[in-house]
């Protein structure tokens, strides 16, 4: 790689880098606050709210990632064009290829870089946050649980303690109705949340368990010094979890087990899942080359480089619609799948038309309206009047 070309990796690289890092940053301060409750409501620590919103760090990179190169494009070729750098260039006549091939080589870079999250971290981010926060829903006795307050969960399950002393609670209540006809009531001195092979349990101390039977009007009854209740069979999720399509990994997609409901149900989701994690790599370049196809070549009007920058905004929305289309398209029929990998590669190919044939097109259209002009007859100027 040449002076030159190191020159305008650089510029370029260090765009891409304040782009990613800004953005990156004022979308995640966005999704910490919305998850400011896990701090307020349920009681967890520092260290579990920064552990929630850290694990949601590989999917914004992965959206945010061919944006910010997009804009690091447009700002390192706008830049060389005003400082009149890309003129000297082209009059020094430095190819196309030649000024794209930095462009090229970052690109790859982001490319390799959206692979990796989208094929690996980004699942196993959302696999690991879908854990954690069923955990944090399953312990709602450190969650939710508040002093001399009667909280109601949306399974059925009331809890209530009168007061906390140290780690344990006092005068415990908790009512069991995820069965409406088949109530479970727990009434106990004392208790206390434990942590064992990775499940919360709730051991109560001197109380009793009354049980209504189904269809009767009978009830049992019966004392405990020491009885412990598994907080995690109270989850609405129920005991195992299932992981949505976007949770599982790629090994999961690509052989999944045939025979598991949720993949029955949504064969469409893993199929489009699937093929949106194998394709993601392919919009850095896209979107690169649509901003070089824009402003590659040395303009000399303000007027237009605007013009270029928005047409190059435009074919980046209209690139990513018809990518969401595409995927939402899949999810119903296999036979659009072509359309995932087909638009991403499409907006490439036209671009390296634009870029590599764009002045030879420009040149042979001037050409054939200078001919239909010589074709047309002249008006001779009119009589003038004496």
């Amino acid at each position: 790689m040449t002076l030159l070309e190191r020159y305008i990796l650089k510029n370029t690289f260090n765009a891409f880098a304040a782009c990613l890092v800004a953005l990156t940053g004022v979308i995640w301060i966005t999704q910490a606050l919305r998850e400011l409750d896990l701090l307020t409501g349920k009681g967890q620590t520092l260290l579990i709210f920064l552990t929630v919103t850290g694990l949601s760090l590989p999917a914004l990179i992965n959206v945010i990632a061919p944006v910010a190169l997009f804009l690091a494009t447009l700002y390192t070729l706008n830049k060389l064009n005003g400082d009149s750098e890309l003129i000297v260039m082209s009059a020094g006549g430095m190819p196309p290829q030649r000024l794209l091939r930095p462009f090229v080589a970052l690109a790859a870079f982001v490319c390799a870089v959206v692979a990796i999250i989208s094929v690996y971290l980004m699942p196993a981010s959302f696999q690991e946050l879908r854990q954690l926060f069923t955990k944090i829903r399953a312990d709602f006795v450190g969650t939710m649980a508040k002093e001399g307050q009667f909280i109601t969960l949306e399974n059925g399950i009331t809890f209530h303690y009168r007061e906390r002393s140290g780690d344990a609670l006092l005068g415990i209540f908790m009512e069991d109705l995820r069965e409406k006809d088949k109530a479970i009531v727990y009434l106990a001195e004392r208790g206390q949340t434990v942590e064992q092979s990775g499940n919360a349990y709730l051991v109560l101390q001197k109380g009793s368990v009354q049980r209504k039977e189904p269809n009767s009007r009978d009830s049992s009854i019966v004392a405990f010094e020491r009885y412990a209740v598994d907080l995690s069979a109270f989850n609405k999720e129920g005991g195992e979890v299932i992981y949505k399509p976007r949770e599982r990994s790629t090994t999961q997609l690509l052989f999944p087990d045939k025979n598991e409901l949720l993949y029955q149900e949504q064969r469409g989701r893993f199929r489009a899942e699937l093929h949106d994690r194998l394709s993601s790599w392919l919009y850095p370049l896209a979107m690169m080359v649509i901003a070089f196809a824009a402003l590659g070549e040395a303009r000399t009007t303000r007027q237009g480089r605007s013009l270029a920058i928005a047409s190059a905004v435009v074919a980046i929305v209209l690139l990513r619609i018809l990518g969401f289309a595409a995927s939402s398209a899949v999810a119903r029929t296999p036979a659009a799948v072509i359309a995932v990998y087909g638009v991403p590669l499409a907006g490439i190919l036209v671009s390296l038309l634009f870029i590599f044939k764009g002045p030879a097109m420009r040149s042979a259209q001037a050409k054939f309206q200078a001919a239909i002009r010589n074709l047309l007859p002249s008006r001779s100027p009119a009589p003038q009047k004496a």
